[in-house]
C-alpha cells in the first residue's frame, strides 16, 4: 500500500531588485532542481509573483531559497507567501515563466 504525500501549494511574491537581474529564470531552475510545478512572472510594481506546488518539504526548501538565495544578482527585501493549502492533486504539468 502507497502513502500518498499531499500536495502543498503556495503564491509568492518577491520584492527588492528582482527584475531583470534572471530572477525568474533562477526560480524555474530551483523548482525544476526540486521537482515543484507552478509559474513565475515580474509584475509591474517591480516584483516578481508566483505559485508553487509540491512535497512540503520541497515547497518548505523553495520558500527559504525565495526569501534568502534567489538569483546572483538579485536583492531580497521581501518574500511574503499567500494562499497556502493542501491539494488532492496538481494544478499544473511542470513549472513555466509567464508573461
Amino acid at each position: 500500500m502507497s502513502v500518498v504525500k499531499p500536495i502543498l501549494s503556495t503564491e509568492f511574491k518577491v520584492s527588492g531588485r528582482v527584475q531583470g537581474v534572471f530572477f525568474r529564470k533562477y526560480t524555474k531552475g530551483e523548482a525544476d532542481r526540486l521537482g515543484l510545478v507552478g509559474w513565475v512572472r515580474n509584475e509591474q510594481d517591480g516584483s516578481v509573483y508566483g505559485k508553487i506546488q509540491g512535497s512540503a518539504d520541497a515547497v518548505n526548501q523553495m520558500k527559504s531559497w525565495l526569501q534568502n538565495k534567489g538569483s546572483p544578482m538579485s536583492k531580497i527585501t521581501s518574500t511574503n507567501f499567500l494562499n497556502e493549502q493542501t491539494l488532492d492533486k496538481f494544478e499544473y504539468q511542470d513549472f513555466r515563466i509567464v508573461r
